[in-house]
């Protein structure tokens, strides 16, 4: 089969968020199993030299956008079993962040755009195109005119992932054709039209052939206001093509055992290393040396909805106990301003990193005893499972991709790889923080155990990679070859 992977983000070329991880991952877990898979993103000066250097140019040309005549220079890349497109439009893309500006609408439009164009270019005929988030929102709508005009997609279907939903690429409707190139009959309830504006997110979950989102049980809460952000009318009018599969993770990339960050490297079949990795956590921290004391750890952008405002109204109770306490992250001020002050009040026993640092987050994962993960919304989070293949215990909110990957812990049994809350209230947070803290300080051997067990679950791509074959077959009736 071939699939054409389109995403504004991918690791390891370029990252902000989770979005890029996935980019990186599923594409070659589908590689993997011997598919055809290429991946298309923009060009942006944000990528590295060293991968500068490893590109081929393929050619240039253009395409139309609206009024504009756009010029579209194409490079390529092999990474392992994948292929790599890159977009280069310096107008668009030479910035010096990836979002954030003026005139974002155009500048996913033409990457858009630039997505529909490129199979034609290179005389390739995908199965698939699997978009993500709305800065591709755009490239089913193109598609269902674009099968008129490209016999090379004229049997192509298109998949759209929703990554977040918050974010939906809304703007004022006389966008719609001076930006986008599309005529006012794509203003409509069942596609682009919302409220008076246009959304990119609706109008790709009516023109694309199946959603997905990240997590099934993400997909059952986007039915409800509180999650949809508006838009649960639109899942529910969608949700007889939709489906929730849950991420997977780069378990080359998190292994406790091969991190080259990590003090002491360390495996399920032996914890030394986690121990000495907790000692070097607390030098670093400037927390007391404590080797028995539970060390609790949050690593998340610091805003309301990562459910710090719960923490914080549990934090004088939680430092009631014999614990330290770690945090890493920057967010909102407010929230900075609460870890700075608690940092001072208790100096050998709370840590407040609020930058962003991949190698400091490595070494909390691995010397950490538990995550805290509150979130009042989660559309999947790898957080949780970072912390789970390094040993740290977490303790997280019943919702989205959290509830899925973390099935709550019984001490009876010893089934159950964390331990949960659903109420959204510091009371029940404070509860499941209590729950692990008297495992870990009454049945060392259990706590023992449960690292074990949730450092061998498997968290790889493989299940994920065969949900998402199976829907790419069933699009394509079995038919793999629409030349």
């Amino acid at each position: 089969m071939k699939i054409l992977f389109a995403a504004s983000e991918v690791a390891p070329f370029v990252k902000t968020g989770g979005l890029a991880d996935v980019a990186g991952s599923l594409p070659a877990a589908l590689a993997a199993h011997g598919h055809d898979v290429r991946v298309i993103l923009p060009l942006y000066s944000n990528i590295n030299e060293s991968w500068r250097d490893q590109m081929t140019f393929v050619k240039h040309f253009h395409f139309p956008l609206s009024w504009r005549n756009s010029y579209c220079g194409l490079f390529q890349l092999k990474l392992g079993n994948v292929l790599y497109y890159f977009v280069d439009n310096e107008y668009y893309f030479k910035r010096h962040s990836l979002y954030g500006h003026f005139d974002d609408g155009e500048r996913f439009a033409y990457f858009s755009r630039a997505v529909i164009e490129v199979p034609d270019q290179v005389s390739w005929s995908p199965n698939i195109i699997h978009c993500n988030d709305w800065q591709t929102g755009l490239v089913p709508v193109y598609l269902l005119e674009a099968k008129h005009r490209f016999p090379c997609l004229s049997k192509t279907k298109s998949v759209f992932t929703i990554h977040n939903i918050e974010y939906q690429g809304r703007y004022d409707k006389t966008i719609l054709g001076d930006v986008f190139g599309l005529d006012s009959s794509y203003f409509r309830e069942d596609m682009l039209a919302y409220y008076g504006d246009v959304n990119l997110t609706k109008g790709a979950i009516y023109a694309s052939d199946y959603v997905t989102t990240v997590s099934p049980t993400y997909a059952k809460e986007l039915q409800y206001s509180f999650y949809a952000h508006g838009l649960e009318g639109v899942i529910a009018a969608n949700y007889y093509k939709m489906s929730g599969i849950l991420n997977g993770l780069d378990i080359q990339q998190y292994n406790p055992n091969l991190d080259p960050d990590l003090t002491a490297t360390y495996s399920s079949d032996d914890l030394a290393g986690k121990a000495i990795c907790k000692n070097a956590l607390q030098k670093e921290c400037g927390l007391e040396l404590l080797p028995d004391v539970p060390i609790i750890a949050c690593i998340s952008r610091l805003v309301s909805h990562k459910g710090y405002d719960l923490i914080t109204a549990a934090f004088p109770k939680i430092m009631e106990h014999n614990v330290q306490f770690v945090i890493l992250g920057t967010g909102d001020w407010g929230i900075e301003a609460f870890f700075r002050s608690a940092a001072k009040r208790y100096p050998e026993r709370v840590s407040a990193n609020l930058l962003y640092s991949t190698k400091l987050s490595a070494k909390i994962y691995a010397g950490a005893d538990i995550l805290l993960m509150p979130s009042i919304s989660e559309p999947c989070g790898l957080t949780q499972m970072i912390a789970m293949r390094y040993g740290t215990v977490p303790v997280v909110r019943l919702t989205g991709g959290l509830k899925d990957s973390v099935p709550s812990y019984n001490p009876a049994t010893g089934k159950g790889l964390g331990f949960t809350f659903g109420n959204i209230t510091a009371g029940d947070m404070l509860s499941a923080v209590d729950r692990a803290l008297e495992l870990y300080d009454t049945e060392p051997l259990k706590w023992r155990q449960l690292m074990r067990n949730e450092m061998e679950v498997d968290l790889s791509w493989d299940k994920s990679a065969l949900a998402y074959e199976e829907i790419y077959c069933k699009l394509s009736h079995n038919d793999l070859d629409p030349d």
